[in-house]
């Protein structure tokens, strides 16, 4: 598994215009760690985009990595939502779209309750990039890979997103 401030990785395989590969840190104190490498799984954006209720589209995630936007409630909250529709994952992006370098530490709320699936924190300027491809081609979820170990892929190769500075 993976420790605090580590980072994880993972590739969109497609829409290929954001073929990339995104930069994402797991929560602190909640949550799982990624037992399994997933090579193709869907990353579902949750509608409504901050999961902090019922989903209109709760029957896509399950199974899948669900897409949510920070805000309106706790990142445990969410993570919970998205565990309760069966979901093997959530990544929360920043709603701050503009955020291309600064990762905010998800933490436990004061509910005492706990989560177990992975929860990942992801850039908001790479969460709007991947939710306005997926609008542009009216896909309703992009494929991924994740994790991905990027200390395999020869630096010349590491497809990064252009907008992102590492």
């Amino acid at each position: 598994g993976l420790r605090i401030h580590e980072y994880l990785y993972f590739q969109v395989l497609s829409p290929g215009d954001i073929r990339y590969i995104f930069t994402a840190t797991p929560a602190k104190d909640f949550g799982g760690v990624f037992n399994t490498r997933y090579e193709q799984i869907h990353l579902v954006p949750a509608d409504p985009p901050e999961a902090c209720g019922e989903l209109n589209n709760g029957v896509f995630i399950q199974d899948q990595i669900a897409l949510v936007e920070r805000g309106g409630c706790s990142f445990l909250s969410k993570t919970r939502v998205i565990q309760e529709h069966g979901g093997r994952a959530v990544i929360i992006a920043d709603n701050a779209y503009d955020n291309d370098s600064f990762y905010i530490e998800m933490i436990q709320d004061s509910s005492r309750r706990t989560a177990d699936i992975p929860a990942l924190f992801l850039l908001g300027r790479d969460g709007y990039m991947i939710r306005r491809s997926l609008e542009q081609h009216g896909l309703p979820w992009a494929v991924i890979s994740i994790p991905v170990n990027v200390t395999s892929i020869p630096t010349y190769e590491m497809q990064q997103p252009p907008w992102t500075f590492w």
